[in-house]
């Protein structure tokens, strides 16, 4: 049923629930649940047998019911217009939003309770899109420059780079060997302990590359209240 000798994709269907399948050229097996589609993928290497890669999906069954029960919980993403009177989130705060004409650059201004876009010229829905995104990226990466240089003493670790781009189904990765970090823009929207929790889960994989007893036992020395972030991190409404 699941033996392949090359890399490629196929589906499967397991106690009922339909799974996406990738074989290829890695060491671990994975699975994943999209967060908001609940659609279930698992990444396998090539050397596993079939018998193995059955064990490890029933395995985690339990697991990938609750995160579907999860993905089916949560409300619809509603995609924003950018226009006055939008809610927006940053960090974990919600502001009402005002969209004015500039003369000048455009720009976003904090104040109070609302968010105010300054746009020159023609005012699109693209354009006002654009600026959100880029006042997010700039105080994204802001946070952190500052949580990378807190904890790298502390955790004996360095990071050589870190980027931030728009990820559909996970907060953060590490590239261990060359020591870059990749960090989901969204993580702009949400609470401050949410993102210190994700730069931290990503540091710890430059001591530990797998997610097993060594990793949370760092996490927990590093940021002993990550549990309750992490929690509130994937509980979350976009």
């Amino acid at each position: 049923m699941f033996k392949r000798k090359k890399e490629e994709v196929f589906n499967a269907n397991i106690s009922g629930i339909s799974i996406e399948i990738s074989r290829k050229r890695i060491k671990n097996l994975y699975v994943r649940v999209h967060r908001t589609t609940g659609k279930v993928r698992v990444s396998c290497p090539l050397h596993i047998s079939d018998f193995e890669l059955k064990e490890f999906i029933r395995s985690r069954l339990n697991w990938i019911m609750i995160q579907k029960d999860k993905a089916a919980s949560r409300k619809p993403i509603i995609e924003l217009d950018y226009l006055t009177g939008d809610k927006v989130f940053f960090e974990g705060k919600e502001f009402s939003l005002e969209v004015k004409p500039s003369l000048g650059k455009s720009k976003v201004e904090m104040k109070d309770d609302s968010l105010i876009l300054y746009v020159r010229g023609v005012s699109t829905k693209k354009k006002r899109k654009v600026l959100m995104d880029s006042w997010y990226r700039k105080k994204l990466k802001q946070q952190i420059s500052r949580l990378i240089k807190k904890y790298e003493q502390r955790m004996g670790v360095e990071v050589i780079e870190f980027r931030v781009k728009k990820m559909k189904t996970r907060w953060g990765t590490c590239n261990i060997k060359k020591k870059r970090i990749w960090l989901n823009l969204e993580l702009a929207k949400k609470p401050t302990g949410c993102l210190e929790m994700v730069v931290v889960h990503e540091m710890v994989h430059l001591l530990e590359r797998l997610h097993n007893k060594r990793f949370y036992n760092f996490m927990d020395e590093f940021m002993p209240e990550w549990k309750v972030f992490n929690q509130e991190l994937n509980s979350s409404v976009d």
